[in-house]
């Protein structure tokens, strides 16, 4: 029986966007599920709602979420220690605030769009405290919208800051990519494959 994984997408990303890992994951013997939600909905009702779609699966699934999804995924698995899980990637997730998103916030139209994530993007800590291997893969290509908004300090992907990503206690690595790239990049499916499988990155 193939193993699940719940996938979920960036802010303002349709779920289908993450259709490429999801044919990826599947040619590699797992089954992906991909989670939908509204963006500038709530953002704790958008982790709950996410918390109960994995208790309907009755499983304990493997997670990969890109962006704000990685957020979505690390705060819910955090605080819902309930909801059971395998191994858990992240990819370019700003779990420890975004700069960018500060940024467009202050601006009438950038609220409007961050909507109901607006408040996640400060500044804080981030550790890992489940027993469940997590992987995080940042991008370094600096190739994004978020440079619009003004210069992003040492390494990025054009939006969120490496430093933005990192994770006390997860395993973490650093590919040549953009933002947007990360969720359909072949060398990162290979890289998270081996990570469900294996719970470490090769």
């Amino acid at each position: 029986m193939r193993e699940e994984v719940v996938l979920v997408s960036g802010l303002w990303v349709p779920a289908a966007a993450m259709a490429v890992l999801a044919a990826r994951l599947r040619r590699g013997g797992f089954a992906p599920r991909i989670f939908a939600y509204y963006g500038r909905a709530p953002f704790a009702a958008n982790v709950e709602r996410l918390a109960d779609f994995v208790l309907r699966l009755g499983a304990a699934p493997h997670f990969v979420g890109q962006s704000l999804g990685g957020v979505l995924v690390f705060d819910m698995l955090s605080a819902r220690t309930d909801v059971p899980a395998g191994r858990i990637v992240l990819l370019g997730a700003p779990v420890r605030g975004s700069l960018s998103g500060r940024r467009l916030g202050r601006h009438a139209v950038g609220r409007w769009m961050l909507g109901g994530c607006a408040s996640r993007w400060q500044e804080r800590d981030a550790a890992w405290r489940r027993p469940e291997p997590l992987g995080v893969v940042a991008g370094a290509a600096r190739a994004g919208l978020g440079r619009l908004l003004g210069p992003l300090s040492g390494e990025h992907d054009g939006v969120v800051r490496v430093a933005e990503t990192r994770v006390a206690g997860a395993q973490h690595v650093v590919v040549p990519h953009g933002h947007s790239p990360l969720a359909f990049s072949a060398p990162v499916a290979r890289r998270v494959l081996h990570f469900l499988r294996e719970g470490r990155f090769s």
